[in-house]
């Protein structure tokens, strides 16, 4: 079974972590979500607070198949500023490993620390600045994936981002019969 960290920092945007959340649990896959304020409770951009099922503290991410992170500000700036959470970032892509972020996520934590650089990529619109600083190629699409590393542009991608990431962890199949279940397929007729 896959296993993925979902690192939650406050002010992170709501959808663009539960409902990756959610449809790679339907999924099968193992989600931990992480908390990397010093509580378990993390409040979201928009006040609602999640309990994660750990505190960064009590992980070790090297088991992980994917690192994702949700944007939201300031959320993303919360993740950049977690010393951890950013070495864990840069060890899982320097193994090859998966890493996905989302909104202002890949421009600021993921193009802040150096690993968009010659690579296509996306993110909120208004953030697209610091992609191209950071060396990558702004693609404007919902979803883009570059090797290893998986973008998406903001709330209205976070499905779309769900599904990729699911036929990424376990496959096409699974993620199409998933997003069936949930009519997301309906929407796209």
């Amino acid at each position: 079974m896959a296993k993925v960290y979902v690192f939650l920092a406050d002010g992170f945007e709501d959808v663009e972590a539960l409902i990756p959340i959610d449809v790679l649990r339907r999924g099968g896959v193992e989600v931990v979500t992480v908390s990397t304020t010093d509580f378990p409770l993390v409040e979201s951009a928009h006040g609602v607070n999640i309990e994660a099922d750990l505190q960064f503290e009590q992980i070790d991410t090297s088991d992980a198949d994917l690192l994702m992170l949700p944007g939201g500000m300031p959320g993303a700036a919360n993740l950049m500023a977690h010393e951890g959470v950013c070495q864990a970032v840069l060890a899982q892509a320097a193994a090859g490993k998966k890493v996905s972020a989302i909104c202002a996520a890949p421009a600021v934590v993921l193009a802040g620390l150096g690993l968009l650089e010659g690579r296509k990529a996306t993110c909120y619109p208004g953030f697209e600045q610091a992609l191209k600083d950071g060396g990558a190629e702004y693609t404007a699409q919902l979803v883009t994936v570059d090797g290893n590393i998986t973008t998406a542009e903001g709330p209205a991608a976070a499905f779309p981002y769900a599904y990729e990431l699911l036929s990424q962890l376990v496959s096409q199949e699974v993620s199409d019969q998933i997003a069936e279940g949930m009519r997301f397929k309906h929407l796209m007729a």
